[in-house]
């Protein structure tokens, strides 16, 4: 494929799909609509997945991928908030740009991003805020993403600090702005724009040109993206073309209305009373998902299943993962993977059992990390109506054969 030509052998599908009901008790969560079947089509780099617009492309991975710690870049969830999207990048002639309060202003291609940095990697879950966001109820505004608005990679590059070191910064930074190269189609419709503080900066927030191996794929943002692990996905601008440092917050429509949920203990609200403080989401919170078996698979009676999956948060890391067959009442702990992938990284699990009775089965997981943070019941996740950070104990039901 020509990444200079990308969208010519693109396949244009219509498609956007909501799914849910209005109608139903206000300020409950149920589980993610996780049923919905892999587009016909697939996208260039893209084995086919569960498309929900072609433009700008938005596309799930299926839960049945979850159960290796890193996701494959062709199956890696993809989310564009423009529909003008560069068909045409030239990397030999690609630059970024670094401005504003600094000593010195930068054009930065990509050989130089790697021959005159020190290459660094990291290995972190990216997750869209609203990933989930149909076990809301009622229909929470946005895309309604099942379970698969997320994806794990060792993502290449180097460390915004060098680059901000080696362009110098004034006395008076204070935040950092970052530009992706997306459009809007209305000359109205405010750009992708986010902001970091310096205070948020560490050595693991870095500018990306590899994921797995490999180049960035298109749809994921090539040739360069920001990395923040830890965060959720809105802040991880794809197409980086430009950074701009200034002393003032500015404010903006990503950062000041959208991505954001109630600034209260519970982080709810009412759809007859939405609450008058919110904050950014920022900080992911901790979450498992079962890659296998899937709702609806067939088991046979005393046989051996290995239930498999995945479960992470925002950098504190994974402490147990657990397992319930009786609807919450016990559980038990999974075996989970030695770790070393890093604390943004995926952790692994699997629980083998042996179903003794015919019919349907309920399998539960639950994620605890290392400060004590466990995933909740639904009944105990109230709602928001950006559908955000939805974390609820994953369940899936197979039939006993």
């Amino acid at each position: 494929m020509e990444r200079r030509d990308f969208f010519k052998k693109a396949a244009v599908v219509a498609g956007a799909a909501a799914v849910g009901s209005s109608t139903a008790e206000a300020n409950l969560t149920h589980q993610p609509i996780d049923n919905r079947k892999v587009s016909t089509v697939a996208f260039p780099e893209k084995r086919p997945l569960i498309m929900y617009s072609d433009r700008p492309p938005l596309l799930e991975t299926p839960r049945e991928v979850f159960t290796s710690a890193l996701t494959p870049n062709d199956q890696f969830f993809v989310r564009w908030h423009m529909p003008d999207i560069p068909t045409h990048i030239d990397p030999d002639t690609f630059t970024i740009s670094v401005n504003g309060l600094v000593e010195k202003e930068l054009k930065i291609s990509l050989n130089e991003l790697k021959t005159k940095f020190e290459q660094v990697e990291v290995t972190a879950v990216l997750q869209c805020g609203g990933n989930s966001r149909s076990a809301f109820t009622p229909i929470a505004g946005g895309i309604q993403w099942g379970s698969g608005a997320m994806g794990c990679a060792t993502w290449k590059g180097v460390r915004l600090s060098d680059i901000l070191d080696h362009a110098g910064l004034k006395r008076d930074a204070e935040w950092i702005g970052f530009n992706g190269s997306e459009k809007a189609a209305y000359y109205e419709t405010p750009n992708f724009v986010r902001e970091l503080h310096l205070d948020e900066l560490d050595d693991h927030v870095i500018l990306a040109y590899e994921m797995n191996g490999e180049d960035l794929p298109y749809l994921n943002g090539y040739p360069l993206r920001l990395i923040i692990p830890g965060t959720y996905s809105d802040s991880w601008v794809k197409m980086l073309s430009n950074i701009t440092v200034t002393n003032k917050y500015k404010h903006l429509f990503f950062m000041d209305v959208a991505y954001r949920v109630p600034d209260n203990k519970c982080e709810c609200e009412t759809p007859q009373k939405k609450a008058p403080k919110t904050k950014p989401i920022r900080k992911m919170n901790v979450k498992s998902v079962i890659g296998y078996p899937t709702n609806g698979a067939k088991i046979n009676n005393k046989s051996a299943v290995v239930v498999r999956g995945v479960a992470w948060d925002d950098g504190h890391g994974i402490q147990d993962v657990m397992i319930s067959l009786d609807g919450g009442k016990t559980w038990d702990k999974a075996l989970l993977d030695d770790g070393k992938l890093g604390r943004y990284a995926y952790r692994t699990f699997r629980y083998t059992f042996k179903p003794l009775e015919f019919g349907e089965k309920t399998i539960m997981a639950k994620a605890i990390n290392k400060i004590g943070q466990e995933q909740p019941f639904d009944k105990e996740i109230k709602w928001n109506h950006g559908g955000y950070k939805y974390n609820g104990i994953d369940k899936v039901t197979v039939e006993v054969v």
